[in-house]
This record gives C-alpha cells, structure tokens and sequence, in this order.
C-alpha cells in the first residue's frame, strides 16, 4: 500500500523533464535569445561582479545612452552658437547732428515769409465769401445732403463685403490649421511607433548587450552612425565627468573600456586587425609623439602567450611613439574573451583608475 502513492521514476515521469536544465559555474540557468559577442563588432567591454550581467548591461546601456545625448546636445549647441553669432553681428552706425547759426537764420526767415502769404490768403477767402449769394449756399447744402446718404450707403455695402472677407479668411485659416495639427499628430505617431518597432527589433538598436560568454564580463554593442561620437569619447566623457563630480552613477559596472576593433584572438588576425587603429591614433609624421603602453587580459582562453600579442602590437606602433610603461599617455587595451579579441585605446589610464567607475566614486563615502 505504501508503494502506490510514491511517484513512478522513469521516461514517462513529466517531473523529470522540469529538473533537466543547464547551469553555468555561477549557478544560473542559462537563458536563450541574447546574442553572443562576434568579430567586427564596437562598442564597450564591461566588467561586472560574478552572476550580475544582467544586471549591469541594463544599467550601462542607460548610462551610455545617456552621456551620449549629452555629446550630441553639446555638438548640436556649438553649431547653433556660431551660425547664430555670424547672423546676429551689431552693425555700428553713427549719426551725427550738425547746427550752424546760418540755418537758423534761414528758418526765421521762411518763417516770415509763411506768415505774410497767410495773411493775404485769409483777407481773400473772406472778399470771396462775401461775393457769393444766398441761393448758391443753399443749393451746396442741398447737394452735401444728397452725397452723404449715397456716401452712407455705399460704406455700408463696403463694411459688409469686409466682414465677409474676414469671416472667409478667418475660416480658411482655421481650416488649415486643423490640417496642419493632424499631419503633426500623423508624423508625431508614425516617429513614435517607428521608435518602438526599432526598440523591439534589437538589430536596429543603437546601444545592445551582447553576451561574452564569460562570468562578471558585459559587452554593449554600439551601431555607430555618421556624425556619431565615437565609443572611446563616450567613456572618456563618462570616466572624467565620474572623476571630477564623484558621483556614484552605476551600482554594478566596475570598469569600462572602449573598443573599436574586434577580431579573432589570434597573433595574425590581431596584428592585421589592429593597422587602422594603429594610423589613426599614432600617425607616423607627427610633431608630438606619444608615449604608449600595451594592456593585454585574458578571459576563458589560455591557448596564446600573452607576451607575443603585446610584442606584436607593440611593433605595430611606428618609430616616433615610444613605450613608457610608467606614465603612458596613450594605452592600448586587448581584452580576450573565449576567441573573440577586442582592442581599443585609452587615454590617461592609470591617472583614471584605469577606468574603474567604483574607484573613482568611492572617495565621496570616505
């Protein structure tokens, strides 16, 4: 009796379907949809504490977002400043007044002059005034009648034709008003459901999380545009706005660092890769040359030496920079995840607590 009411082990069990699931070493199940970091991709490599991916690439995608309108909004600014400074230029006219007593004898004279001409006016209106007769007053003032009720009526009809055409005015204008806020209204919404279709498909999103594929590691893509900042001024903006206001903005990001080319993690697909970061931050004919340092890290992937990727990146740099590995201004960052190597360059590294978002914040709780 006491067998029937334990449950039957075995295939048609449903109990055991449930229990299979597949954990990673952080001891969380493994959830489908994300995608995984890849070859020819920018955007920031992130390091998080362990089980808290999820949680910090949510809130780096904020941040960046963030900083990143604030870069536009001050590109945006600086334009507007100059065109508007070259069209608002003062125009300075001076006017001068110029007084001579000669004028002002001239002006007494015409003033003589006018009162005299008036004078022998005024003495001929009133002989002419007293020639006319009696008949010849009342026929005027009977004519004066008879034109202002035409006079009358004709601005009645004038006045009435004028508010018709104000009414029509008035209406026409109304009309396209009401056109002009529902084409407003159509292109407000159709901006609004274009912005939501582009957040639900994440291959339109400017800013996505990639997964690494290693544990306390975030990866947030970034789809750059034309006239976009680039990823590493968007984290140098962000490193030393942290460093100067000491505000705490993110509660799980640790460091984070730009990446501008992505490769396979191999010497010749690294050293190939690596040639146009290389012209656009260490020009060969340069007046001031820069001192380097090489920053190389591994995660999940222990079939290289790490000696022969910095070498090999180090060479790649020409003759003018040098290597000071003590107070390097400019810092080249490869960071190894898996297969994938992402590479990226920095400035002031160690001055910045080599990017650490918690480090340069902590001083404010002390």
């Amino acid at each position: 009796m006491g067998t029937d009411n334990k449950p039957k082990s075995g295939a048609g069990n449903p109990d055991n379907k449930k229990r299979k699931q597949q954990y990673r070493p952080n001891n969380k199940a493994v959830k489908k949809g994300s995608y995984p970091l890849r070859p020819g991709v920018q955007g920031f490599f992130i390091t998080c504490d362990g089980g808290r991916e999820r949680q910090a690439s949510q809130e780096a995608v904020q941040v960046i977002e963030s900083f990143y309108e604030e870069l536009l909004e001050g590109k945006d600014s600086d334009v507007k400043h100059k065109v508007s400074g070259s069209q608002n230029k003062p125009t300075n006219k001076k006017i001068k007044f110029t007084y001579s007593d000669s004028e002002d004898d001239n002006n007494n004279d015409d003033e003589n002059n006018e009162k005299v001409d008036k004078d022998s006016l005024v003495s001929n209106e009133k002989n002419h005034e007293n020639s006319i007769s009696v008949k010849e007053v009342e026929n005027e003032t009977n004519e004066k009648v008879d034109e202002d009720d035409k006079n009358g009526v004709e601005d009645d009809e004038t006045e009435k034709q004028q508010e018709k055409k104000q009414r029509v005015e008035t209406s026409d204008l109304k009309c396209e008003e009401v056109v002009k806020r529902k084409v407003e209204e159509k292109s407000v919404d159709r901006l609004i459901e274009d912005e939501l279709e582009e957040l639900k498909d994440k291959s339109k999103r400017r800013f996505n999380y990639l997964d690494s594929g290693c544990n306390g590691v975030v990866f947030v893509q970034m789809r750059k545009r034309d006239e976009d900042p680039s990823p590493k001024e968007i984290a140098q903006r962000m490193i030393t706005t942290a460093a100067e206001t000491k505000k705490h903005m993110a509660r799980f990001i640790l460091r984070i660092l730009p990446i501008e080319v992505s490769c396979y993690a191999s010497e010749e697909e690294i050293s190939r890769a690596i040639k146009p970061l290389i012209a656009q931050y260490f020009p060969k004919e340069t007046e001031t040359p820069y001192k380097f340092a090489v920053l190389c890290e591994a995660r999940a992937n222990s079939g290289f030496e790490k000696m022969k990727i910095i070498d090999a990146v180090a060479k790649s740099v020409p003759e003018p920079h040098k290597v000071d590995l003590t107070n390097p201004e400019r810092t080249i960052v490869v960071q190894i995840a898996k297969t994938v190597c992402c590479i990226g360059v920095v400035e002031k590294y160690k001055e910045l607590a080599k990017y650490n978002l918690r480090q340069l914040t902590s001083s404010s709780k002390q």
